[in-house]
């Protein structure tokens, strides 16, 4: 079939490269871990969990990554840069800008299809606040799952799913031979594994149980043009924390979740 001028070679759908970043630590993390460690039912925070800043250490993350690209250890920097709406990935964009992890002037662009997954009525509890405010939801995500459950007012991981495969419709549309980094959370790294990688509930779930991903660590695909790799994203690397280990930076897995339930 012979391309027309409104269709994409199918050599050009992808970005050439696409990395999947996590935000640096955030204040949360550190309130969910003291919470834990109090045995409290809810983590102590101030803020909606959509402006729960960087802590210290998040910052200083988000400053290795923006010097590991600077420094030319990843070969190229981004050319587009797209970040969820909560304020600690903003932070670590900006931050990561701001060391020279790409142009100076390059506009960080915000999309909601990135935001973190949302709680609802878990939101801010501990596994202990959980069970004790909200036995039901409790027995519901263990029968269910956690790919599957969703909590009144809240999303499942298939929820999240939905609106990513729309994010990279987008990206695939505007952004196709571009060198693009996405920062977001943690389920929307997973997620993003789950749709590029054609993966099932059972692959992403066992990725999950492995560990968390680290903040700011690295996860990218390269788009293969040739003929075996059928014009796939294919990944390179996944969960990368080169940057802070580079750099001398504490690397952290800490869930990337005001809720400190674990599955």
């Amino acid at each position: 079939m012979t391309e027309t001028a409104n269709q994409t070679p199918g050599h050009l759908r992808w970005p050439s490269t696409l990395w999947l970043i996590r935000h640096g630590q955030s204040a949360g993390n550190v309130a969910r871990d003291e919470a834990d460690a109090l045995g409290a039912h809810r983590i102590a925070l101030d803020h909606r969990d959509v402006d729960v800043p960087l802590s210290a250490l998040g910052r200083e993350q988000a400053c290795a990554l923006g010097h590991w690209f600077a420094s030319g250890e990843e070969g190229a920097r981004p050319e587009v840069v797209l970040a969820s709406p909560y304020v600690r990935a903003v932070q670590t964009a900006e931050l990561f800008r701001e060391a020279g992890g790409c142009d100076a002037d390059l506009r960080i662009c915000i999309d909601e299809r990135l935001r973190e997954k949302e709680f609802g009525v878990l939101d801010g509890l501990t596994v202990s606040g959980i069970h004790h405010f909200e036995p039901e939801q409790a027995q519901f995500r263990k029968v269910l799952g956690k790919f599957y459950h969703r909590p009144p007012g809240g999303e499942s991981w298939v929820d999240v799913i939905f609106r990513l495969r729309a994010l990279l419709d987008t990206v695939s549309l505007h952004y196709a031979g571009k060198r693009v980094m996405i920062v977001g959370h943690q389920v929307v790294v997973l997620c993003m594994r789950y749709i590029i990688e054609h993966m099932t509930e059972a692959d992403i779930l066992a990725i999950d149980r492995e560990g968390d991903v680290a903040n700011c660590a690295v996860t990218q695909y390269r788009h293969d043009t040739s003929a075996k790799g059928d014009g796939q994203l294919v990944l390179e690397r996944y969960n990368v924390v080169a940057p802070m280990i580079r750099e001398g930076t504490e690397a952290t897995r800490e869930p990337d979740q005001m809720v400190a339930a674990r599955g």
